[in-house]
């Protein structure tokens, strides 16, 4: 039994001997290098990035609401139809309005008929007047030989001026019953118009988003019956501070950010945006300006919509490096610089993400080599054969 403990004791010793010896062996054979592609790090042109949040909206939207007071009779859509220009949305309790029209209409009549009148009392005034001018001539002349009176003429000179009395009042009735047909023809305008209230139609095409009333509600100005919203393209309108409004103008290209609940939603990518309108008057409560960017027509997303926007900023220098270099492992941001055929892990502090890649705050100088899409088995302190990019990281074409 001694003899076999022995034995085995001898044999597990000449075991790890040779696996010690086999594990020098492999550490002294040379690694094979690991072929990666770098770029070389340089200064670049950039720009800060401005971010401003806002909502999603159409490019019109109306309320739709009454002029008048009056019950809601029918109302015809509802939220989701599509309506075009014209359509009958809304009609409301019209009778009230409808005895106004009749009351106007009935007191212009009245009034054409006052005027027929006058002008029918001036054309007898007139007769008369005619006729007092010819008894007047008439006696003068018999005067002139001593064949009428001092009375006679008298007498006619009276008879003349009333009837011309009674033709500057006949005038005068006329003026009046002509203003008054016309207020009344106005009354009918007016009441016509009133009239027109009680049907409310669609402002444009688009769709209705929100019904706020039913029949039998009373409706009065000021108080929305329902929402419209214009159909096409949406927009997004952010307010930007007052100090950072120079950086945008009308025309320039933005990054848009529309958050959705559906993750799988196209509307939820990065869009581009095109800036349309810029307040020309800043907020006095914010100190900011509004701002409206054109989404393309093909985005779908709710009107209401949380959205951020990026705009460019001030330019700046700053290091740029490609983010196919970044390895992100949790909140440990990470590049390999290569070092004489070496790969070394360097920790970074990034920036900003643009189209032209990220930008390094601290970890990497300018002119060190940075490895561009690391291979899986790559480490610290691996070694590499390096092939150059055609171009340097954050170079300038």
């Amino acid at each position: 039994m001694r003899l076999i403990l022995i034995t085995t004791v001898w044999l597990a010793a000449m075991g790890l001997s040779a696996c010690s010896e086999h594990q020098r062996e492999s550490e002294q054979r040379p690694q094979p290098a690991i072929a990666v592609t770098t770029v070389s790090v340089a200064m670049a042109d950039a720009a800060d990035r401005l971010e401003a949040g806002g909502i999603v909206s159409a490019q019109e939207s109306a309320l739709v609401s009454s002029r008048i007071v009056a019950t809601v009779r029918t109302v015809r859509v509802r939220a989701g139809d599509h309506v075009r220009a014209g359509d009958v949305l809304v009609t409301l309790d019209s009778q009230d309005v409808v005895d106004r029209t009749q009351q106007a209409r009935a007191s212009a009549l009245a009034a054409e008929k006052t005027l027929m009148q006058a002008k029918t009392e001036r054309s007898a005034a007139e007769a008369e007047q005619r006729l007092a001018a010819a008894w007047h001539t008439r006696i003068m002349t018999l005067h002139a030989k001593d064949s009428a009176t001092a009375q006679e003429r008298d007498e006619a000179e009276a008879r003349l001026a009333a009837a011309a009395a009674r033709v500057a009042g006949a005038q005068a009735a006329i003026e009046a019953a002509d203003a008054n047909v016309a207020a009344t023809q106005a009354a009918v305008g007016v009441a016509t118009t009133t009239e027109s209230f009680t049907t409310l139609r669609a402002p444009f095409n688009g769709l209705i988003t929100e019904r706020l009333s039913d029949p039998g509600n009373l409706a009065s100005p000021g108080t929305a019956l329902l929402r419209i919203e214009s159909d096409g393209a949406r927009q997004v309108s952010v307010r930007v501070d007052e100090a950072r409004a120079a950086y945008i103008r009308p025309g320039d290209r933005a990054e848009v950010v529309i958050d959705v609940l559906d993750d799988r939603a196209a509307d939820n990518k990065a869009l581009e945006g095109v800036v349309t309108e810029v307040a020309r008057a800043v907020g006095v409560d914010q100190r900011a300006f509004t701002v409206k960017v054109s989404l393309p027509r093909s985005v779908t997303a709710r009107t209401g919509t949380f959205a951020r926007v990026f705009f460019r900023g001030a330019p700046r220098r700053s290091l740029v490096v490609p983010a196919t270099a970044i390895q992100q492992h949790g909140q440990v941001t990470s590049v390999f610089v290569v070092l004489d055929g070496i790969a070394r892990l360097r920790l970074v502090q990034t920036g900003l993400r643009t189209s032209t890649g990220v930008d390094v705050l601290a970890g990497v100088d300018a002119g060190e080599a940075i490895v561009i899409s690391p291979p899986p088995g790559l480490m610290d302190g691996s070694k590499v054969s390096v092939s150059e990019a055609g171009a340097r990281a954050g170079a300038q074409p």
